[in-house]
């Protein structure tokens, strides 16, 4: 049964934090630190996992680095009809090759015709990661990321029939940061974007449309709280912001089940300008991950194509 609650009276939002890129990036080095060390591997290998040795890649020369990125076109793309293109961006210290496995979404690809490429990001003192914020000021990071997912839309577009209007940005963690800040500075070039285990930082861009927005996340977020941080925006602070950019409802329609053991809860905020909408998956007791838990018999990578597949860069699509 779905019915609408009023999210607000259960939990009022926090207040957006004014803080520095720089502190957040310190504040992910000092987790991935605390990983590694805790993982007991010698320094060899912990190089050789900084350092992110990818297989299957494809490489293009951007901004004075060679950028790498895993591109998977599906058998059932025939060259005759353009096709969707989806980013599907690692977490802060990933690699490619590792998030293609933990979030893959070829066989999705083969049977809903869109082409998905994993993009590898460059390296912050040893540690990959993406820039979601524009360089310059107080940023520790000089990688011009949003360049490169441009520079890699007009390699990929120029070899492969690809639909522009159909261009979208999912990501987990530092990934789903990245997917935002997209949203936030690319808007032009991206339809609708999906965060997993993410949040959003208080570098907000002129957004030139309606952002169909999907936000998944654990209550048990040991690393990007649920409920946010002195360095963290909470999961409800970040959706605000596009219930209130989109003008969306602000009364969710709510579906919950038990699945395995762990509630999800289901939140749709709908009726947005050009009929966008922001949807919420709630993990009770989830943790910092890509989830493996179902909702409704779709897994994360179902969830996340079937939000964003519905919309091109005008809105709602006309089937």
């Amino acid at each position: 049964m779905k019915v609408r609650v009023d999210h607000n009276l259960l939990e009022p939002p926090k207040i957006s934090l004014n803080l520095s890129l720089m502190k957040k990036f310190v504040v992910l080095y000092a987790i991935m630190l605390t990983i590694l060390s805790s993982c007991k591997k010698d320094d060899a290998s912990i190089k050789s996992k900084s350092n992110y040795n990818n297989t299957n890649i494809q490489s293009i020369f951007y901004d004075g680095l060679n950028r790498e990125y895993i591109l998977y076109v599906p058998s059932s793309y025939d060259g005759l009809a353009e096709v969707p293109l989806l980013f599907n961006f690692h977490g802060f210290g990933g690699s490619a090759s590792e998030f293609i496995n933990d979030a893959d979404m070829r066989l999705l690809a083969e049977s809903e015709t869109f082409i998905v490429v994993y993009p590898q990001g460059s390296l912050l003192d040893n540690i990959s990661h993406w820039n979601v914020c524009p360089t310059g000021g107080d940023n520790k990071s000089d990688a011009n990321d949003f360049g490169f997912v441009e520079v890699l839309i007009n390699e990929i577009s120029s070899t492969l029939r690809i639909d522009l209007d159909r261009i979208y940005a999912a990501g987990y963690s530092n990934g789903g940061m990245m997917a935002y800040g997209l949203a936030n500075y690319k808007s032009d070039l991206i339809a609708a974007v999906a965060s997993v285990s993410g949040a959003m930082l208080d570098c907000v861009g002129l957004t030139s449309h309606p952002m169909p927005v999907i936000h998944l996340h654990g209550t048990s977020d040991g690393v990007i709280p649920y409920n946010g941080n002195s360095d963290w925006n909470s999961a409800q602070n970040t959706l605000d912001h596009w219930i209130n950019f989109n003008n969306t409802s602000t009364i969710p329609i709510v579906n919950s089940l038990n699945n395995g053991g762990m509630t999800i809860e289901h939140y749709v905020y709908d009726q947005g300008d050009r009929s966008v909408s922001v949807d919420h998956y709630k993990y009770i007791g989830g943790e910092h991950v890509w989830f493996n838990t179902t909702f409704q018999g779709q897994n994360t990578s179902e969830l996340v194509w079937s939000f964003v597949s519905r919309y091109d860069i005008n809105g709602l699509r006309q089937k």
